[in-house]
């Protein structure tokens, strides 16, 4: 390993900087987040990862508190040294980034984006190491920083290191997660020796005790304060203040020009000296002497890069200028900055350049917005927005720009700024619609703060509000109301207010829609609903504007064919035009249907982990319901309480309780424990409730049987019936037959159930349809009929990856004297959940570029991944994969479409 010059008291420090490039030589990346106040030493240790690291190429980037409503702004001084590599990326990647820089026209996916900048770096370290730094990373803006942090959890088969220095006090959320070494202050032996070897000045022993004693530990404390000339700080101030002092002390006896051109610096992030110079023409200011004298200073460096020796330089340069001398050098720089090639940032500093309104400049500010949510910058159209209002002049015009700043923040989860942007609001001056507006904003905000009542009830408020300015589209609301109570749950009866209002107030359609569905579902019941749930679901419009809304109308139907389509139209949109939203959704449906209805858990895991890889990509949570539903299934007692326990304990996750309960059934009566079954399948058909009872009515019929209860199967069988009947469909009656078996004890009910299902494609529910009528026929002392119909039911149990039906099955043929050899483990359960997913796609055709763009990793990590399988199952070739689908389960129809 290299060595370097040993900074003083950051022995354990540099070792870990010293590991981490060490292991990126090697192949295997990795990030590093180094965390302290101002002035602990966070720059000399990036400096030191140089010194560990000869054989590294090194690229920099620094976050500016005054540069963070640009987008991708800090991602571009990364990327700027490496986009010699950008014709190396697939066309999708590398035109994400060329939008995301400004380099073209057009909206980005965001996840596009990072493998874009994930492939651009593994392809510049095909040739050497790579050490990315990231200095004050706490102030890069919201685009940069959530692309950074899916870069640095993707990096461990690639020789990359990403460095990031972080300042204590200041929000960096999206670090939170990533390795980490914290910065403490230095003894005071320590900073004795730091004085010694590194002072600019000699130093008798009390000038050096009261220095050691004033700077608390801070390295640059210790050095900056002997530069400064020593003071007496406050009592009340911070080691960054007493810093920051030291530095401004510097402009001391400066000429004015020299003083200019140094807040000029401090003014522009980039440090383009092309930019600097042009702007101090501008002013004409005298770049020879005028140069010379601010490098002077030791505060600058002006060479191929405008740099300051240290951020708080930088901070102290500009918080030391007068209020007209920063806009003085931003208009200077807004006058230099090419409005063709960087819009956006000559907007910026005209901003900054205003002493009060200015529409000329809102107005810019507004076209910014527009460009900044085009390139996925939502945080940065809300700064923009917000800007915008400050400077306005008309009335009018403040108040829309206040309502789309307010709808930008919510957008980007700022909805404290959401809700103040909405205070400054005087109702007086609204127009009815924009009173509308607000009050759906709100209603949207209490809704994500709260997850309670208010939020849907204010958006039903305002889609009164609207009823009679755009009555279609106030039924759109009223939509909007009604899905988020479902949200909310059935805690304080929040659905059946929301159902009222609606029924009372929204405006009658042309034709029924899915609006007037739902509420016929919640006040006329199931079968008069039926029709209309159908015509709803059937319009590709519901399925495009309420794609989770239709997912759920399609099993409330039993109609597994219309929701393979949906889910179908889901991923394939969700792809074409990169809307995680869809994508995750779609891929949660995808692993529902394949673990519940077709019985292909190869398929469920692989959408499972390729949804998390899209939720991660995306810095979102993991949705929970498809794993609900996979470890009920599988009978994983213990990860189905693991992940109850979440969604109990997030909000976000509340209305999901039926789907909760639901599954809590089917677990329950997998794994034989009836009472339990019994008290879900009770809680999930609750009133209150619309969608996902369907699918708790069977568990609710047996369970009650085998506990005795012959009452609660009954009522619930006619509610079955009345819905199967209603719905149409052979699922449903076939269900409903296996049910109604169970209550009659009618060998024709089982045999009906069996015909219904046996098409071969519900794998799950045919199976499970055997398995009941070989209960029955033990039960009657066949013990001849009933083996043949337990291990038909065993072998499709087990296929389909239903293991606590398969153990009841297995149970059942012992129970009749029959040995049950254990089946070996199935492939898949070898495997990581990511690993099966590599490995299907694999298998079905795909490369190892295409499987790293549809998993979001590099093309490095999805070989790894197959090395492991090849290891694993003892494969030798991805022909093997191709050839040998069922080694990770039934495919149907093509993994990677």
């Amino acid at each position: 390993m290299h060595t370097s010059p040993a900074l003083v008291g950051r022995l354990d420090e540099t070792r870990r900087i010293e590991a981490l490039t060490a292991a990126a030589r090697d192949g295997r990346g990795g990030a590093l987040v180094v965390r302290g106040e101002a002035g602990i030493g966070k720059t000399a240790l990036l400096d030191h990862a140089v010194r560990a690291a000869p054989s590294f190429r090194v690229v920099d980037a620094f976050g500016s508190e005054f540069e963070q409503e640009l987008p991708y702004s800090g991602l571009h001084q990364l990327c700027v040294p490496l986009l010699e590599h950008l014709d190396d990326l697939p066309p999708r990647h590398r035109d994400a980034l060329r939008v995301a820089f400004g380099m073209a026209e057009g909206t980005p996916g965001e996840f596009e984006v990072g493998l874009g900048v994930l492939g651009l770096m593994s392809a510049a370290a095909r040739s050497q190491p790579l050490l990315c730094r990231v200095d004050d990373a706490q102030w890069l803006d919201g685009a940069s920083a959530k692309v950074l942090r899916f870069l640095a959890r993707r990096l461990a088969t690639d020789p990359v290191a990403l460095l990031f220095a972080v300042r204590i006090g200041e929000r960096a959320d999206e670090f939170d997660e990533l390795p980490e070494v914290l910065l403490r202050g230095l003894t005071d032996d320590q900073a004795r020796t730091l004085l010694a070897e590194r002072s600019p000045f000699p130093l008798d022993d009390q000038v050096r005790d009261r220095l050691v004693a004033e700077a608390q530990g801070s390295p640059l404390a210790l050095l900056e304060l002997p530069r400064a000339g020593g003071f007496e700080p406050p009592d009340n101030s911070s080691v960054p203040a007493w810093i920051e002092h030291g530095f401004r002390a510097r402009l001391t006896g400066l000429s004015g020009h020299a003083r200019l051109l140094l807040i000029l610096a401090s003014a522009d992030p980039t440090g383009d000296p092309g930019l600097l110079w042009s702007a101090a023409h501008h002013l004409g200011l005298d770049l020879t002497s005028t140069s010379a004298e601010a490098a002077g200073t030791g505060l600058a460096a002006f060479g191929h890069r405008v740099s300051f020796c240290h951020p708080l330089a930088r901070s102290a340069v500009y918080r030391a200028a007068g209020d007209a001398e920063r806009r003085t050098a931003h208009r200077a720089l807004a006058d230099a900055t090419d409005p063709g090639t960087a819009p956006d940032r000559q907007a910026w500093h005209r901003a900054q350049a205003c002493a009060g309104p200015d529409d000329e400049v809102a107005a810019q500010l507004d076209r910014c917005a527009a460009r900044a949510q085009s390139r996925g910058g939502v945080a940065a159209a809300a700064a923009f927005l917000e800007r915008s209002v400050a400077l306005s002049l008309d009335p009018e015009l403040r108040i829309e720009r206040t309502l789309a700043a307010a709808q930008a923040s919510f957008d980007a989860g700022a909805t404290d700024k959401a809700i103040a942007l909405l205070t400054t609001l005087d109702n007086a001056g609204l127009s009815e619609l924009q009173r509308a507006q607000a009050e759906l904003l709100r209603g949207r905000t209490a809704f994500a703060r709260h997850r309670d009542g208010a939020g849907p009830m204010l958006m039903v408020s305002a889609a009164r509000r609207l009823s009679t300015l755009d009555p279609q589209r106030a039924r759109g609301w009223f939509l909007d109301a009604l899905e988020m109570s479902l949200v909310v749950g059935r805690a304080g009866g929040v659905v059946g207010q929301v159902v009222a209002a609606a029924r009372a107030s929204a405006p009658a359609s042309a034709s029924p829609d899915l609006l007037d569905a739902l509420l016929a579902l919640v006040t006329d019941g199931y079968r008069a609903a039926a029709p209309l749930l159908r015509r709803a679901i059937d319009d590709d419009t519901t399925r495009a504007r309420r794609p989770a809304l239709a997912t759920m109308v399609a099993v409330e139907l039993w109609d597994p064919d219309t929701h393979a389509a949906i889910t179908e139209w889901l991923v394939k949109t969700g792809r074409a035009t990169g809307s995680p939203l869809l994508l995750r959704l779609g891929l949660a449906q995808k692993a529902v249907e394949a673990i519940v209805l077709t019985g292909d858990p190869g398929q469920a895991l692989a959408a499972t982990a390729e949804e998390a890889a899209v939720a991660d990509a995306t810095d979102a949570a993991p949705l929970l319901y498809h794993r609900l539903h996979l470890a009920a299934q599988r009978g994983r007692r213990d990860e189905f309480l693991q992940l109850a326990a979440a969604i109990a304990a997030e909000p976000d996750q509340a209305g999901w309780v039926t789907n909760l309960h639901a599954t809590a059934a089917t677990l329950h009566n997998g794994l034989a424990d009836y009472p339990a079954a019994l008290a879900a399948a009770r809680r999930a058909v609750e009133p209150g409730g619309i969608f996902l009872i369907g699918p708790a009515l069977p568990e609710l019929v047996e369970a009650a049987v085998r506990c005795d209860e012959p009452a609660v199967a009954a009522e619930a069988l006619a509610t079955l019936a009345e819905r199967t009947e209603a719905s149409g469909t052979a699922t449903g009656r076939g269900i409903a037959a296996y049910a109604r078996g169970l209550v009659t004890g009618n060998e024709n009910d089982y045999r009906e159930a069996v015909d219904l299902l046996a098409d071969g494609r519900l794998t799950p529910y045919l199976g499970r349809a055997h398995l009941l009528y070989g209960e029955w026929l033990r039960r009657q002392g066949r013990r001849r009929d009933c083996r043949v119909q337990l291990h038909t039911a065993y072998d499709l149990l087990e296929t389909a990856g239903q293991d606590g039906f398969a153990r009841r099955a297995a149970d059942e043929l012992r129970a009749t004297g029959e040995r049950v050899h254990s089946r070996s483990e199935h492939p898949y359960e070898k495997l990581t959940m990511q690993e099966v997913a590599v490995a299907r796609l694999v298998g079905a055709g795909a490369t190892s570029n295409e499987v790293a763009g549809q998993l979001f990793v590099s093309k490095r990590t999805v070989d790894a991944h197959l090395r492991s399988i090849f290891r694993k199952l003892g494969l030798t070739s991805r022909r093997q994969l191709r050839d040998h689908p069922e080694l990770i389960g039934a495919t149907r129809g093509n993994a990677y479409a």
